[in-house]
This record gives structure tokens, sequence and C-alpha cells, in this order.
């Protein structure tokens, strides 16, 4: 770690290559995210009732478990490596064993259902340990506003490349695997491989943050030495509930960034039966992808200028408003697809736009609790970055099915005779919900969400 005064300035590697690791991620989460419904239904032969819950169970789990990463990294003796950084390195080797078992179907299908489903499980805990600790690097190796935008930004495009990617390389891996050990082996052979280029790119995000945390030893003979100046007894002690506590404006953004991911997985999850049943052109949804993918490198590259001139809140802010504001519109001219196109592309350039701002929000966030509690919070804190998203999944599901029931919606409907209550079922599951939802956001942003970045 660097001890002098001058806090370490960000490396080229860095500012260039930090999200390599994120890259990977989403190459290898993506297979989850297309395919693990489609191999329980079509390859494993499991009732949809069995897939519901199995999903469900691991989804809730793994919400219930996010909660808890970052305040146990802070809690716990920090390894050989630094607290956090040494996450980078541990757990993510296990993921490839653990994510192919996933999509591996051994024995009956009692043992099978139980297999996966603990595998689901397991795996999500292996690679959200090295996920959330490297989110706390950014706020360990960027000190300034403008080294943690610019380690958050590159971040950032790398995760939106890792999507652009996917769609041409994800598909074509299964394809290649399928012909060579069969369809049914293929989901598990690039599970494995994506989640090994993953463990490697993580372990390339640890080469790259060499020298910006006090190693385990270091910590703990500074805890130590400040115990000893402090006096017995008085060494405060870790509580995830405390920084959470004394901290309304982390309440705010959690709740506030929670409507964003409501909306990223809702939209995403219904755009299909757009395209299906009121464009009637399918193969437009897979332009519509590659389009808000596109556009999601170019907002996470000049998110960092947004926010330089508007700071990280009121960007985010008028992010949402504009979101808000592009689905309405949307939802008023929904029969013309070209143009719901035009707005919901640039309704997701919006929100890319917010992706990077997050990380230092919350960094803001962790750097007020550690003066509320006396201790460092940076691990609780930032760990939280992960909520939004795991809740945005467990409702993504519901509010589908709020959307598509408003409209008397049923699978047996061939999608060239929608009726329009069907099609307007859609759009407001596919605009007017996620519209609500985001504006609600932005109120509880701008209300309940006060530091400065000076904070």
């Amino acid at each position: 770690m660097n001890n002098d005064k001058t806090p370490k300035k960000l490396s080229t590697s860095l500012k260039t290559f930090f999200g390599i690791g994120d890259f990977g991620f989403t190459m290898m989460s993506n297979i989850d995210t297309f395919y693990a419904s489609y191999f329980f239904i079509n390859i494993a032969m499991f009732p949809l009732a069995v897939v519901s819950v199995m999903t469900t169970i691991s989804a809730v789990v793994d919400l219930i478990l996010s909660c808890m990463y970052g305040a146990w990294m802070n809690k716990i003796r920090p390894h050989k490596w630094g607290r956090y950084r040494s996450w980078l390195v541990l757990t993510p080797w296990l993921v490839p064993f653990l994510y192919a078992l996933e999509f591996l179907k051994i024995g009956n299908e009692t043992v099978s259902i139980v297999l996966m489903t603990i595998a689901m499980i397991t795996s999500r805990i292996a690679w959200n340990l090295p996920y959330i600790a490297n989110l706390s690097m950014i706020n360990i190796a960027g000190k300034t506003t403008e080294d943690r935008m610019s380690l958050s930004s590159i971040r950032m495009v790398w995760t939106a490349l890792g999507s652009v990617v996917y769609s041409y390389l994800g598909p074509f891996v299964v394809a290649r695997f399928a012909a060579a050990i069969g369809e049914k082996n293929s989901y598990a052979a690039t599970a494995f491989v994506f989640a090994a280029f993953m463990a490697a790119a993580y372990f390339a995000h640890f080469k790259m943050f060499e020298g910006y945390e006090e190693t385990g030893e270091e910590e703990m003979k500074r805890l130590a030495a400040q115990s000893k100046n402090a006096g017995p007894g008085s060494a405060p002690k870790v509580s995830a509930l405390a920084a959470i506590r004394c901290n309304p404006h982390l309440i705010a953004l959690i709740v506030s960034t929670t409507t964003k991911y409501m909306v990223l997985f809702l939209v995403n999850g219904i755009a299909i039966y757009y395209f299906q049943y009121i464009s009637h052109n399918e193969g437009l949804f897979a332009t519509f992808i590659f389009v808000t993918n596109l556009l999601g490198i170019a907002a996470s590259y000049v998110s960092k200028y947004f926010v330089a001139k508007l700071g990280s809140k009121r960007t985010v802010f008028l992010s949402y408003l504009a979101m808000g504001l592009l689905m309405i519109a949307a939802y008023l001219c929904f029969r013309s697809t070209i143009l719901v196109i035009v707005l919901m592309s640039i309704m997701f350039f919006a929100m890319n736009l917010t992706n990077a701002c997050d990380p230092e929000l919350f960094a803001i966030c962790a750097g007020y609790s550690s003066r509320k509690t006396g201790f460092d919070t940076t691990g609780t804190v930032m760990g939280l970055l992960t909520v939004p998203v795991k809740f945005g999944i467990v409702m993504r599901g519901i509010l589908i099915s709020v959307a598509l029931g408003i409209g008397g919606f049923s699978a047996s409907i061939d999608p060239a005779a929608a009726d329009a209550s069907v099609q307007r079922g859609i759009c407001i599951g596919f605009m007017i919900i996620p519209a609500v939802v985001v504006l609600i956001g932005a109120v509880i942003l701008q209300i309940g969400y006060r530091l400065g970045s000076n904070e």
C-alpha cells in the first residue's frame, strides 16, 4: 500500500483496462439470463412449476445474502492481499465448476433439481464476493471524485462491450459445443469456459490493484496500534445495521437505484412481447438489443463528462426524468415500431449514463457512514450496490405477470390476432409501469439523497 500522504495516482492499466473483469462477468452471467429457463424446461424437461420454484428460491436467497456480503467483508479478519483485493482471487476459480453444475442433469429428476438449485445458490456466492470486492476497490483506489468516476466510467464501457460481444459470441459458442458434444452438454461447457475467462479477468484486476490497498498484515498492525493508543475496549464494533441506520441518504439511494433496475429487467423481459404481438416483426427484437447495447457503450464513455458538468446526483436525477418522459412518449406512439425503437433506445442511453454514477454515490455514502460510526464501512455500503439488482430480478416476473394480466394475455392467443386490449396491456408493461417506477425513483433521490461529493 502507498503510505505517502499523497494518494497513489491511478495507473494507465487501471484507466484503460479496469472493467475487463466486468466484461467477463457479463459474458458469464448472460448464459444464465438467456439459457437457464430454456435448459430447465426444454433440455432437463422439468415442469414449469418446478422451474418457477427453483429460480425463485435461488433468487430470494441471493437477494438476502447480497445484503450481508459487504458487512461480512468488513467484519472478518483481512486476508493476505488486503481486505477487499484478496477476494478477487479467493473464490472466482470456484465459479466455473459450480456454474457448470447448474446446467448438468445428474441422476434422477429429484436429485437433479436439488443439485441444480444448490449450484445456482453457491455459484452466486462464489461470484458475488469478488464482484463486491471489485466495486469496493473503486473507493479504495480512487481517492477523488474524478478518479472514482474514471474507474466507474471505464468499467461500464467494458460491461456494455461485454453485452455486445456476448450477443454474437454466446450463441456461437453454444452452437459449436452442441455440434461437438451434444446440445445437452453444450450449456454446461459454455458456462464453464465463460466463467473461467471471468476468473482470469478478475485476476487481471487483482494485479492492477497491487499497491492501492494495505495488505492484511499491514491492516492488522495498524488496527492493533490504534487499539493500543485508544485503550482497551474502545475499538468500535462493525455493524451493518448501524452503517445503514445512521445514513438516511443511503436508504434513499438504495430505493431509487432499485427503481432503475426494476425498469431494466421489466423492459428487457417484456420487450419480446412488443415485437411479437404489436410490431409483428420479431426480427427487430435483435436489432433493438444491439442498438441499446451500442448506446450503452457510448453512454458509459461519456458519463464522466456529464458528471463533470452536472455532478453525479444531478446526472442520475435528470436521466431518470428523461427515462420516464421517453417511455411515456413511446406509449403514445406505440404502433410506430421504428419510433418506439428510437425512443426506447435513447431511454437506455439515459439509463446507462447513471450506471457509472452509482459507485460514486455509494462511495460518498460509505464515507458518511464511516464518519458517523467511527469505522470503515466501505465493504458494507459498496456491497449494498448489488441489492437493487437482485430485487429487480425478483420483481421482474411479478411485474411482467401483472402487465400481461391487465390486457388479458394468454399464450394461446395468436400474435397476429392479438386485440387492442392485449396490446395495451403489453405496452403498459413495456412503457407505462417502468415510466411511473423510475419517476418515483427520481423523486426519492431528489428529496432523500442530500450528500455532496465532499461529504
